[in-house]
Order: C-alpha cells, then sequence, then structure tokens
C-alpha cells in the first residue's frame, strides 16, 4: 500500500519510522490530496524535485488542521528512509533553503544526538528569511537559524514532538562532541582585545598626566609661585595702607582749613 513503510527501512526509536508522526496528524496526512497526488510513488531520488518546489513550511493549518506540504514530504521521508548521504545533502544544500530545512528536521527526527549536533549547529550561521505557515492559516516570518534553534532546544517543532536528544554540555562531558565554537567568536575576540588596548592606553595616559601634575607641583616651583602671591598680596596691603594714609592727610587739611576759617571770621567781629 501507498501508505505502508518502506520493508528495507528500520526502526527509528524503537518503532517504525512513520510512528514519529502522531497518528491523528498521521491520518490528515493520508487523507490529503498532495500526499495522493505529488508523493505516491516518491523515491529518495524523485523527492529532491518535490522539496525543491516548496515555499513555505510548517504543521497543520486551518480549522480542519489540514497538513502542510512540507509535512507531507517529512512524512513520506520516515517512509522510505533515505540513505543517511542523502540527507546530509540536503543539509548542506545552500540554493533551496526549504531542501535544507526539510533535511534538517528529517534528521532531527531520525539521527543520533551527536550527527543531530554535528549537522545542524552549522546551519546558525544561516540567516535566510522562511515563510512559516502558522496555525490559523497566514504566513509568518522566520529564519532558517531559529529554525534550528527551535529543533536543537525545543520540544514541539510543526505540530510534532521531536524525539528527546542529550544536551550538548553532556556529550562534551563524554567527550563525544568537541565544545561548539560560534562563528562569531574571532569577532569577540577581537573586540575584547581592542577594549583591553584601549584601557591600557587609558591607564598610560592617566599616569602620564598623573605625572605632569606632579612635576608641574615640585617644591621649588611652590615656592616660587608662594613668592609671587606673598609680593602681590604685600604690594596689595601697601596700596590700601597709602589710600588710607591720603584719605587721613585730606580730612586733616580740611580740618585745618575750616579752623583756619573759623579764626578768620573771629577777628573780623573783633
Amino acid at each position: 500500500m501507498a501508505n505502508r513503510t518502506d520493508p528495507a527501512a528500520k526502526s527509528i526509536k524503537g518503532t517504525n519510522p512513520q510512528n514519529l508522526v502522531e497518528k491523528i496528524l498521521r491520518s490528515k496526512i493520508y487523507q490529503n490530496n498532495y500526499w495522493k497526488e505529488q508523493c505516491f510513488g516518491l523515491t529518495a531520488e524523485t523527492l529532491v524535485d518535490k522539496a525543491m518546489e516548496l515555499d513555505h513550511f510548517g504543521g497543520t493549518h486551518g480549522g480542519n488542521r489540514k497538513p502542510t506540504p512540507f509535512m507531507c514530504l517529512v512524512t513520506k521521508m520516515l517512509q522510505i528512509q533515505p540513505e543517511k548521504d542523502i540527507v546530509v545533502e540536503f543539509i548542506k544544500n545552500q540554493d533551496y533553503k526549504y531542501v535544507r530545512v526539510l533535511g534538517a528536521f528529517y534528521l532531527r527526527l531520525t539521527g543520533t544526538d551527536i550527527d543531530v549536533y554535528r549537522y545542524l549547529e552549522p546551519l546558525y550561521n544561516d540567516y535566510r528569511k522562511l515563510r512559516c505557515k502558522v496555525a490559523d492559516g497566514y504566513f509568518t516570518l522566520t529564519h532558517v537559524d531559529e529554525v534550528i534553534d527551535e529543533l536543537l532546544t525545543k520540544d514541539y517543532s510543526c505540530d510534532i514532538a521531536l524525539p528527546r536528544i542529550k544536551k550538548r554540555w553532556t556529550l562534551e562531558s563524554l567527550d563525544s562532541l568537541e565544545p561548539r565554537k560560534s562563528a562569531l567568536e574571532d569577532d569577540f575576540e577581537e573586540e575584547e582585545e581592542k577594549d583591553e588596548d584601549d584601557q591600557l592606553m587609558a591607564e598610560l595616559e592617566a599616569r602620564a598626566h598623573e605625572k605632569d601634575y606632579y612635576r608641574g607641583r615640585s617644591p621649588t616651583r611652590e615656592r616660587d609661585r608662594d613668592r609671587k602671591r606673598d609680593s602681590h598680596r604685600y604690594r596689595d596691603r601697601d596700596y590700601d595702607r597709602d589710600r588710607e594714609y591720603d584719605k587721613e592727610r585730606g580730612r586733616g587739611r580740611d580740618r585745618d582749613r575750616d579752623i583756619g576759617r573759623d579764626r578768620d571770621r573771629e577777628r573780623d567781629r573783633d
């Protein structure tokens, strides 16, 4: 029958590969026109052509939860179980982003923990836009790296429960995986080196400025400044004293003049 798994297919996670898709969703896929018309008789080689025609991805949509062509092709891959080399070529395909996502999704369902991290993590560097069909039938924009992050960190994707995988740090502690190196790590190191250089230059400039400041405040120069300051202060005091003296002399002359006038008036009366 068209819905039967290939007899040569190996069990995945101890079960029939198609059982990785829930029974209700699987039944909807079998009743879908795309499955009946486009997926019938597909092989691992001809499935690539159908994958190249994809223009969106997603799980189910609409009131009756209609499956997307993407989900139909995922189920078809589970049914025919293509060779690992073919799946890896899907993932490495840089020309067709939906082919890449299809291969990544299938490997997440069927691959070992080590293979999942080894082949999916490099796709974190793919920032191309994707159209995702959501439950209400509308499209939303996402990116390849976001889909990969969902596959590696979430329990559900496209209405399918993802098999559990070990945490990355667990595999690293078992020496099964090498520590992941981010593509931005070199940029971060350059930024850190630049920040350290800037901080060092700032410290050197601050020390040089401090030395200049204390050099400018040497004891000899300080004494010279004090002497100049004192000389100006004494000069100001002498100037103020002379002004007061002149004022007193002026007042004394005015008093003498007034006394002389009074005496002249007294003589005139006599």
